[in-house]
């Protein structure tokens, strides 16, 4: 079933539906703080990085979903997980790291940034190699990406002093 992008047709609409819903929460959330968060590159970062997560899982619903040859679903996941984890990346020297205080640090230490993106990359490898898993992967890439942007969001609500 690791294999049949057909099987997994119900799991995208799902995952698109609830990711997308995030996303939506995620801006409500940064507009309630957006005067602290703009004061802040960090915590600006911090928020971008957080609708990446989000998006990451939105676009792998999308390309999950699209009627395409199977070939074609595994390299557009290799380059949802290319871009996801470039941006990520990017954002995450941009918000840099030394001596982290408050919501910042708790935000990096439970941003499952690389490991989103890393696992949406070996569900599109190993679906294209018919070996090693195929679009389970995306089962621990969504969860991954949820709570991590689930806990960033609550963290930009309740940790982000006034």
């Amino acid at each position: 079933m690791g294999y049949a992008a057909a099987m997994w047709l119900s799991f995208g609409e799902v995952l698109g539906a609830v990711a997308g819903a995030l996303t939506g929460l995620l801006f409500v959330a940064v507009s309630v703080r957006s005067d602290v968060l703009a004061a802040s590159l960090t915590l600006r970062s911090r928020a971008a990085q957080t609708l990446v997560l989000f998006m990451t899982s939105v676009l792998a619903a999308i390309v999950l979903v699209a009627p395409q040859p199977p070939a074609a679903l595994g390299w557009e996941l290799l380059g949802v997980a290319a871009l996801s984890g470039t941006a990520l990346l990017i954002l995450d020297r941009r918000a840099g790291h030394s001596g982290h205080h408050g919501v910042a640090r708790y935000i990096e230490k439970f941003s499952p940034n690389a490991v989103t993106a890393l696992l949406v990359a070996v569900a599109g490898l190993t679906f294209l190699l018919k070996a090693g898993g195929g679009l389970y992967w995306l089962i621990p890439a969504a969860v991954a990406s949820i709570l991590g942007g689930v806990v960033n969001a609550w963290l930009f609500l309740v940790r982000v002093p006034t």
